[in-house]
């Protein structure tokens, strides 16, 4: 079994904003696969297909950011799903637009959708694979993050939402997770 988190915020006022990035891969992701997350469950809209008879999640929590740990655990408990084997897409200021950074565990970096998923969950014991948006240089990050992409860096945006969705097609397919880092790193 595999998860596959995106995280952002609910609501058309937040959509194509830099914090929904988890959610554009996903959304990229699903449309490859012509998948559809209508399904409403644990406060997540899902998706549920199978990749080589393994059953797999595509999931978007409904709850907004600081409160993505909730439909996580929630549908880990309900599913049995192990953390080894969900993969959590976010946004990271840290990393230039458009760069990937796979990541196999570690601490939230400051992102509160990582941190709530830790508490919730009790470990940092998952996969990330992290988009960046990029380090305000004057503005607030709160109003940098719930803002959008600027026209002239949806090309980049594009590149890194095709590249995240190559990525985490060779998870689905079973490519290690220490290859897919070497990869796309």
């Amino acid at each position: 079994m595999k998860m596959i988190v995106g995280l952002g915020n609910p609501g058309r006022q937040y959509a194509g904003t830099k914090h929904n990035m988890g959610f554009m891969v996903v959304d990229g992701l699903a449309q490859r696969m012509g998948l559809t997350l209508n399904k409403l469950e644990f406060d997540a809209a899902t998706a549920t297909t199978r990749v080589h008879d393994e059953k797999v999640f595509l999931v978007k929590p409904q709850t907004y950011m600081n409160a993505s740990g909730r439909a996580v655990r929630q549908l880990m408990m309900y599913y049995q799903i192990r953390l080894d084997e969900i993969l959590v897409v976010h946004d990271d200021m840290d990393l230039t637009l458009g760069k990937l950074r796979l990541r196999q565990r570690g601490s939230a970096g400051g992102h509160n959708g990582i941190k709530d998923i830790i508490s919730a969950t009790g470990s940092d014991e998952f996969y990330r694979l992290k988009i960046g948006i990029q380090h305000p240089q004057r503005q607030r990050v709160v109003d940098w993050v719930l803002t959008p992409f600027a026209k002239t860096d949806q090309p980049v945006i594009d590149a890194a939402i095709t590249k995240a969705d190559d990525a985490l097609e060779d998870w689905l397919n079973g490519m290690p997770f220490a290859q897919l880092m070497n990869k796309f790193n």
